[in-house]
């Protein structure tokens, strides 16, 4: 069952990226966006800290369901090709 975070803002970016991480160092590949309710830039700097991570372990990360808004923003910034795949 893929790791589903419910928020991932400033204020709770900490704990969901700890638990993240945690998912991705027992093994998860996939991370399921589908019930992310709030959301903020924060968002960008944890999924792409799961990649990092997930990279360093030979392994893939697929994210799931990326609200279109956090797309929106990862475009913005010129990351989201970072999080296709």
């Amino acid at each position: 069952m893929p790791f589903a975070p419910g928020q991932l803002t400033m204020t709770d970016a900490g704990v969901a990226l700890r638990a993240g991480r945690d998912a991705i160092i027992a093994g998860e590949t996939e991370i399921d966006l589908g019930a992310l309710q709030r959301f903020d830039s924060a968002a960008l700097a944890v999924l792409l800290d799961w990649r990092r991570l997930a990279a360093e372990q030979g392994r893939p990360l697929r994210i799931l369901h990326l609200p279109e808004g956090l797309a929106s923003i990862a475009r913005v910034v010129g990351v989201a090709h970072l999080l296709e795949g």
